[in-house]
Order: C-alpha cells, then sequence, then structure tokens
C-alpha cells in the first residue's frame, strides 16, 4: 500500500528546521517557490512577535527532487534559521566546559511555564534545564511541518483539490459566515492582517489583540479549513486507523496549542435533533467526484462514516493562547523548589492566523496520504490514471 509520510526535525534556536517526505510518486512538478509561497504565509499575521522580523524562511532541496521534478525518492527540505546565530553558543551540541556562565547554560530556564511542555518534558526526560524540552516543543518545528506541507499540496493540486483556510473567532470575537467561500479563499483570507473574511470582525480583532498586548497578555482563535474537489471515497470505514475523520482529528491536534478539532456542526451536532443535522441526498447528475448526487445541507463537512463524500471537506481548529505571558504566572523553580514567577520566552501575542497555514499543511498531508492510499502510483502520470479510471467506474453506475 502505498503511502505518504513526513518527519521533522530541528530546534527553534538550532541552525535549522528539517523535514523529510516520503512516498510522493515521481514527476511531480516542484520547485523551491511552492514551498516558500507557505512559508511567507505562516509568518504573517498582526500579533507576532520578533522571532518573525528576524526569520526570512526560504526551503533547500538536499533530496528527492531534480530538474524540477520529484523523483520517487525521500524529498529532504533545509529550513535555516537566521537566529541562530545568536544563539550558537547556547545551543552549541559539543560538550560544555566546566564553567557555564558563557556558553551552554547561559540560557538556562528552571522557572517553568505553565501551560507548556516544560515541567512535564523535564521530569518525564530526566533533565534539569527546561530548555532541553521547550526548543523542540515550540511552535517553531511548524516550520519544517509547512515545508511539507506543500510538497502534499503540490499533490493535491495535481489532481484538482484545492485547501484553504481563514479565520472565525480570535480573542472573544466571532467572524460572521460568508454567504459563499471566495473563489481563491487565501488570496481572500491572506489579504486581512489577521486573515479574517469579515472586515468589521477584523477591525474588532486587532484591537483585542492590542489590549492583550498591552496587557501582556495572549489570546486564542479557531480558524476554519475548507478543500474542495475532493472524490468520493477517501479513507474508509473498515478499521479504526483507516477513518479519515480521526486521521484528520489526529494530525490537526497536534499541532502546538491546539486542544479541539469539528468537522462540519461539530459540538453543534450533539445540540439538535436528527432530522437536523444529517444531510438529504438528492440526484444531481453533473459531478462525478460526487457521485452525481448531492447534499442538500454539508452539516457532515464532507465526512460520513469516516470516508469524503464529495462535498466540501470543512473543518474547524481551536488553539488556545500562548502559554508565555509577558506578566507572568506562578510557578516554581524546579532548581530549588521555591515559588517563583514563570520564565519569559519571547512571544507573540497570538498565532492563530499563522496557524491556520499550518493547519492546511497538516490537512494536505493526511488528504494526500489518503490520495495514495486509494490510487497508488509510483508515478504522478500512474496516480492520475488510477484516479481516472475511478472516476469513469463512477460514471458508469450512474448508467
Amino acid at each position: 500500500m502505498t503511502r505518504l509520510t513526513f518527519r521533522t526535525a530541528g530546534e527553534s534556536h538550532g541552525p535549522a528546521g528539517l523535514a523529510l517526505v516520503e512516498g510522493v510518486p515521481a514527476g511531480l512538478p516542484l520547485q523551491v517557490d511552492h514551498l516558500d509561497r507557505d512559508l511567507a504565509r505562516r509568518q504573517q499575521g498582526y500579533g507576532r512577535g520578533r522571532r518573525m522580523q528576524i526569520e526570512q524562511d526560504r526551503g533547500e532541496f538536499l533530496s528527492g527532487v531534480r530538474a524540477g521534478e520529484t523523483l520517487g525518492s525521500p524529498i529532504a527540505i533545509l529550513i535555516r534559521n537566521k537566529d541562530w546565530a545568536n544563539w550558537s553558543a547556547i545551543m552549541d551540541p559539543a560538550p560544555r566546559p566546566e564553567d557555564a556562565t558563557e556558553r551552554g547554560r547561559a540560557r538556562q530556564v528552571t522557572r517553568v511555564r505553565p501551560g507548556h511542555a516544560d515541567l512535564t518534558g523535564l521530569l518525564k526526560y530526566d533533565r534539569t534545564d527546561a530548555r532541553d524540552i521547550l526548543e523542540r516543543a515550540s511552535a517553531r518545528e511548524t516550520v519544517a511541518r509547512v515545508a511539507a506541507g506543500a510538497v502534499a499540496r503540490r499533490l493535491l493540486d495535481a489532481c484538482e483539490i484545492t485547501i484553504g483556510s481563514h479565520l472565525v473567532h480570535l480573542g472573544g470575537v466571532d467572524a460572521a459566515s460568508p454567504m459563499a467561500w471566495p473563489a481563491d479563499l487565501n488570496a481572500a483570507a491572506d489579504a486581512s492582517p489577521v486573515r479574517c473574511l469579515d472586515r468589521d470582525a477584523e477591525a474588532r480583532m486587532l484591537a483585542a489583540i492590542d489590549e492583550a498586548k498591552a496587557a501582556g497578555d495572549t489570546l486564542g482563535g479557531i480558524c476554519e479549513v475548507v478543500v474542495t474537489g475532493l472524490p468520493i471515497g477517501l479513507g474508509s470505514h473498515v478499521a479504526w486507523d483507516r477513518k479519515l475523520d480521526g486521521r484528520l482529528a489526529q494530525a490537526l491536534c497536534s499541532i502546538p496549542a491546539v486542544k479541539g478539532v469539528e468537522m462540519g456542526l461539530g459540538f453543534d451536532a450533539a445540540r439538535r435533533r436528527g432530522s437536523a443535522v444529517h444531510d438529504a441526498i438528492v440526484p444531481d447528475a453533473g459531478v462525478t467526484r460526487r457521485g452525481h448526487v448531492r447534499r442538500e445541507t454539508n452539516h457532515a463537512g464532507g465526512l460520513e462514516g469516516g470516508m469524503t463524500t464529495g462535498e466540501p471537506l470543512v473543518l474547524r481548529v481551536a488553539m488556545k493562547p500562548i502559554s508565555t505571558l509577558m506578566r507572568p504566572l506562578a510557578t516554581v523553580d524546579t532548581a530549588t523548589g521555591a515559588p517563583a514567577e514563570a520564565s519569559v520566552e519571547r512571544s507573540d501575542v497570538t498565532a492563530v492566523p499563522a496557524m491556520g497555514v499550518i493547519a492546511e499543511a497538516m490537512t494536505a498531508l493526511v488528504l494526500a496520504d489518503a490520495l495514495l492510499e486509494k490510487f497508488g502510483g509510483d508515478s504522478l502520470g500512474e496516480l492520475q490514471r488510477n484516479l481516472a479510471a475511478y472516476l469513469a467506474r463512477v460514471d458508469e453506475r450512474r448508467g
């Protein structure tokens, strides 16, 4: 069974982030610009911190791509950290000298932050410096995910599947739902400093960010990911680990600070009667990818029984406020056991707009994997032919 997998490596203030993507068919057109476009989108958003002013993320292919096309072999991607120049002594992998006042432990963290991985990771891995934990737990790791997701997005593009996102809630402000999604959802969302389609709500969100910054506080929010062009039948009902809704939920909940995922109506479906939840099915001879039917509503969000229905896939992803506060909460100093104020690391007021871009990447990786699971193919042409044959069979069944 052909599958797409990926791994990331790197610390927040290390030399670079790394992504390794395996299972991509040969012959997929792929250039660095495809990575850099999404890497730049990940850096945007009102309320970001100084780190985004330092970095200018760019991808470099180390393997798997030649002359603008994938080779079918593992794709290795490097994203250098410019901030490494300011942290090279602190993050040096070489053994530390006995006197660590000038290097190595100069930025050690023992006043662990509530809400972060600091304390639990420090105890789990038996470390004395929480920097050994927070450098990998940092959301900076997602730069490699976005690079990997850009590769998956290219595969979906080649099969006429499109992914976009926009922000629907930030810091207590709800955005009005559009009557219809823009033809280019990302272009419309990216034009907003908070990636919101509702301009009235946008102004209130910007004010909320300014207020939180002045208070030394942080804000969370919710983004909505929308996928169109999916063929009916990706995923499976036959085993728990093949159900696409479960795979998407796991991937999206793995994003740092994400605490919830909804599909379609999500939790609101639990508050309604079945007649107000389930989507009536009517004939529609015009769209093969939906099986020549359509749902009169899309409360299921494009998923039934762990499989795509051909309707737009609609996911909402909830991110809690960032853990690092400029006015820190109470904690303990793990070096002494005494009460203390939590450490302060350079951070954002909010990263919800960027989280939408990361959620797109994770969604793309899961869907590209599901596409290859269903249709296989060592080359892009073979994958496309297999998809076309499946859709042709769907057409035959209508007859």
